[in-house]
Formats: structure tokens, C-alpha cells, sequence
């Protein structure tokens, strides 16, 4: 029932004249962090493992959607710095998983336009995870459609410490003059020095929190919680989260008179 109703919203939505799907207005960089599988397979009875996998699938289906919308760029919460404490199995799980995914969906970027990016430290990525990552980017990098970032091994916090080393070694060595470090410079030296800003943050599971993710970027984000554990996440969520960011006032620090 709510799979049918979902492609009947999403229906309506692609068949409505461009003012009503307020295309301007669309996030051009959505992000997601993808929380909840764990707690929807124990709530079944089942193996954390159970829901990775289910929400390998709910992945694939959003990756589509989002392109079908006509988002410019998505960047999904893959696997954190702090993931690796995971227990082991879980661990290896995952990357499995992703070796297995990116293999599988290499034929589904390619027919959706949709280059694949990453970042984080995916050095520290198994063997495995690290080649086949590498090939599906080297694969799709000469496509022109939505732009999908996996954010691998990755940690805020890390990439923030990295960049202010990046840059005071810049300054030790007269590259950079520290009266002219400004924004700019910092955004070209993080991860996402090629992304722009997120417009709207997704998170799933009715966490209210960002989890050491892209706390540089998302300075004047949208934020939207919803209580649904990812697994569940379906095409209706997403346009009901996007409805709703059509529906704020942006005012990046004006007021609604200067807007106007």
C-alpha cells in the first residue's frame, strides 16, 4: 500500500508543470545519513548483518530517485571513523558489502548518468574495497548526471584537522599568507573542495543528532529528522523531506523583507 502510494505521489509530482515542482527551489546537494539498520533487524529478530543488507537495497532505490528528481549531488553517510569499532564481524560485513555493491551497480550508474565520488580516508579501506572503489569511479567519472559521494572512513572532525595542517604547512613554507586565508582556502582543502554546500540533511532513525558529518558543510543546511529506520526509507520520505525544504525560508543571515 504505501510502495503504491509512493509511486502515485511521485507520479503526480513528475507530471506537474514545472512552477509546481518548484525546480529552482529543488536541494541541489542532498546528503543522508543512512541510520537504523542495526535496530530494524534486531526489532525483527534478525542479525545487525540482516539489516545492512536491506539497507543496501534502500540505497539503490534512492540513488534513483534522487537522480530521476533532478538532484545535482548526493552524498550518503557511508561508514565513519568511528564505524571501525564496530565489532569485527559487523566490520568486515560492511566492507564486503561494499566490494559486492559497487560491483553489482557499476551497469545501474552508468544507465542513470550518475558519476560516482568518495570521500574520506580510504586509505585505510581493505585491499578489496580500495581497488574495486577506485574502478567504478575510473568507470563513471565521464558521466554528466547526478554526482553520488560515498562518505567512507570519513570523520568531520578529521578532515577539518587535516586541512588546518594542510594549510599551516602552506604558510610555514610562504605559499599561503595567513592574513589570506579565508573560506575559499579552507573549502580547498577539505574533502569536498569539488561539492558544493549542502542545501538539506537527511537523518533516519529519529536520531536527533549529525554525527561528526560534514560540520564544515552543512553551516546553512536545511535539517530534516524522521522517525523511519533506514531500511524503510522509501521514495514517499524523500518527497515528503523535499516538500518540506521547498517550504523554509532561507535566509542565510537577511531578514525575510531583504529576501523579498
Amino acid at each position: 500500500m504505501e510502495e503504491n502510494l509512493a509511486r502515485i505521489v511521485f507520479s503526480s509530482v513528475k507530471n506537474s508543470s514545472l512552477e509546481e515542482l518548484k525546480v529552482k527551489s529543488l536541494p541541489r546537494h542532498l546528503a543522508i545519513i543512512m541510520d537504523g539498520n542495526g535496530r530494524w533487524a534486531k526489532e525483527k529478530g534478525r542479525l545487525r548483518v540482516f539489516g545492512h543488507e536491506q539497507g543496501v537495497k534502500t540505497v539503490r532505490r534512492t540513488v534513483e530517485d534522487c537522480a530521476r528528481i533532478g538532484v545535482e549531488f548526493l552524498t550518503l553517510y557511508t561508514f565513519s571513523t568511528e564505524n571501525w569499532n564496530r565489532p569485527k564481524l559487523e566490520v568486515d560485513t560492511l566492507m564486503r558489502l561494499l566490494v559486492s555493491s559497487l560491483k553489482k551497480e557499476l551497469k545501474t550508474l552508468n544507465n542513470n548518468n550518475i558519476k560516482l565520488n568518495t570521500i574520506g580516508n580510504i586509505a585505510s579501506l581493505p585491499n578489496s574495497a580500495h581497488r574495486e572503489l577506485l574502478d567504478v569511479m575510473e568507470k563513471t567519472k565521464a558521466n554528466t548526471g547526478m554526482t553520488l559521494t560515498l562518505a567512507l572512513s570519513y570523520g568531520a572532525r578529521e578532515e577539518i584537522k587535516n586541512a588546518v595542517q594542510q594549510i599551516c604547512i602552506k604558510v610555514k613554507n610562504n605559499i599561503i599568507s595567513p592574513e589570506n586565508i579565508d573560506e575559499t582556502i579552507i573549502n580547498n582543502h577539505l574533502y569536498t573542495q569539488n561539492l558544493p554546500d549542502v542545501d538539506l540533511l537527511i537523518r533516519t532513525s529519529g536520531e536527533h543528532r549529525i554525527s561528526n558529518f560534514l560540520l564544515w558543510q552543512i553551516a546553512y543546511a536545511e535539517l530534516y529528522f524522521i522517525d523511519v529506520f533506514w531500511p524503510d526509507f522509501s521514495e514517499q520520505h524523500l518527497l515528503e523531506a523535499i516538500k518540506n525544504y521547498q517550504n523554509r525560508e532561507r535566509r542565510f543571515g537577511k531578514t525575510s523583507e531583504q529576501l523579498t
